[in-house]
């Protein structure tokens, strides 16, 4: 039996972050630009780590942060996803979004524990509405080539919706607060409370 793939991280601070008004990457909610807190987090757990970042962002990292930068062919969050197989593709990626405020190690660790190389991806997920979540997860190698014919396909650029018409472990964590999204300046006065009451 071949070893299981290696497990890369990715941080996910490519996007616009429309709906927030400001780059989610950047808001500080543990004292440090939040794509950075994600990136030390993952660099502790993961083989390598790695930002997914535009090409105008690059002037923004220092040198001791690898950095992949988004070729542009899939839309979404493919987009940063793929690209990142695409440099290394026979490797597993424990990808986050950063717009997860209260994800924490302990969590990630739960969802290494539980991982099934056999599936396409093991991703987290609430046990009330246990839907994958594809940005709080790890993508085998053989469920991004899929998603690459996926999309190419034209069956559309959801990885949720990839996930759920795919082979999928649900990783249902101890501290379900750790899903919460906050993608809105409602959502992140949320975050806030919720930190501050940890």
């Amino acid at each position: 039996m071949t070893s299981p793939a290696k497990i890369y991280g990715l941080v996910l601070s490519g996007g616009k972050s429309t709906r927030m008004g400001t780059d989610k990457g950047l808001i500080a909610y543990h004292g440090i630009p939040q794509r950075e807190y994600l990136y030390n987090m993952l660099n502790g757990i993961c083989e390598k780590t790695f930002m997914s970042i535009r090409n105008e962002q690059a002037e923004e990292f220092s040198s001791d942060i690898n950095t992949i930068i988004d070729k542009d062919v899939f839309k979404g969050p493919f987009n940063g996803l793929l690209s990142a197989h695409n440099q290394y593709p026979k490797v597993a990626w424990l990808v986050l979004a950063c717009d997860l405020p209260l994800i924490n190690k302990s969590a990630l660790e739960e969802l290494i524990a539980e991982r099934d190389v056999e599936s396409f991806s093991t991703a987290m997920a609430l046990k009330e509405n246990p839907l994958p979540e594809p940005l709080c997860a790890i993508w085998e190698p053989k469920g991004l080539s899929t998603a690459i014919s996926y999309l190419e396909g034209g069956a559309g650029s959801c990885p949720r919706k990839f996930l759920i018409n795919n082979k999928t472990k649900l990783v249902f964590p101890t501290e379900i607060s750790v899903l919460m999204n906050a993608n809105s300046k409602e959502e992140y006065r949320k975050a806030l409370n919720k930190l501050a009451a940890i």
